[in-house]
């Protein structure tokens, strides 16, 4: 059953939100060629607790850090490192979700340094695109595989892959709620879509095929085929009034 927010609910997760982007708007600063994945994580981590923010990654099943920092080929959990530094050429990935007096918000986002290559920056491009028309989709009274044939769509038309083994999900006092939100689907399937419901909606694509495996660390996951892959995600409300955003 997906659970529909009360209104203090939804008032924390927007103060969650806000909080998390304001984040993201200093981290483009932050990541820079030569810095380690650690040292980005632990200005996360500073950050978060600036913001009166709690990191739901640190603790998770053991996890030890704020963030999860994603390179090129790597999809998704990359484990921050001092030995993994950024390059000039990278396409980064950095996976937070936080809770702020009790209630969560998740968010990622792409990093392009300045010589990446254009097949780097048009594979961001098509999961930024990817994202909105799955936002767009968010609407009372929809499916929720309507947002899932959306995303798949506007993926593949471009000839990009769309990852099957990992999927969206609802949010709130948790992390992880119900239900599971693949980045493939049928529109008009699955439950019905209603106001006050919170989902973390997260494209991962690939350049290549969309098979992916996670590393012996039994987090890191990476493509099968060593193709670049985008992740990128973000934390919407569904209202009467259209899907809302909080981590913009």
């Amino acid at each position: 059953m997906i659970p529909i927010k009360g209104k203090r609910a939804l008032i924390l997760m927007q103060g969650a939100g806000a909080r998390l982007a304001e984040l993201f708007a200093g981290l483009s600063a932050v990541i820079k060629p030569g810095i380690s994945t650690l040292e980005i994580d632990q200005w996360i981590e500073n950050e978060l607790a600036r913001r009166q923010l709690v990191s739901q990654s640190k603790g998770y099943h053991g996890y030890r850090h704020a963030s999860c920092i994603s390179i090129n080929d790597v999809l998704v959990h990359g484990i921050p490192s001092a030995r993994i530094k950024v390059r000039e050429n990278d396409l980064v990935k950095v996976d937070i979700c936080a809770a702020w007096k009790g209630y969560c918000a998740d968010s990622a986002r792409c990093f392009l340094m300045e010589a990446a290559s254009k097949e780097a920056r048009a594979l961001v491009n098509a999961a930024e695109e990817a994202l909105n028309r799955g936002i767009e989709a968010a609407l009372a009274g929809g499916h929720l595989h309507d947002i899932s044939s959306v995303i798949q769509q506007s993926t593949e038309s471009k000839g990009y892959g769309v990852v099957r083994d990992f999927c969206g999900h609802g949010i709130g006092h948790k992390m992880h709620e119900e239900p599971e939100i693949p980045n493939f689907g049928k529109a008009g399937t699955g439950p019905v879509l209603k106001s006050g419901m919170a989902l973390a909606l997260e494209p991962m694509i690939t350049a290549g095929g969309y098979q992916v495996a996670v590393e012996a660390d039994g987090w890191t996951v990476r493509t099968v085929d060593g193709s670049l892959a985008a992740h990128i995600e973000d934390t919407v409300i569904i209202t009467d009034n259209g899907p809302e955003v909080i981590t913009r």
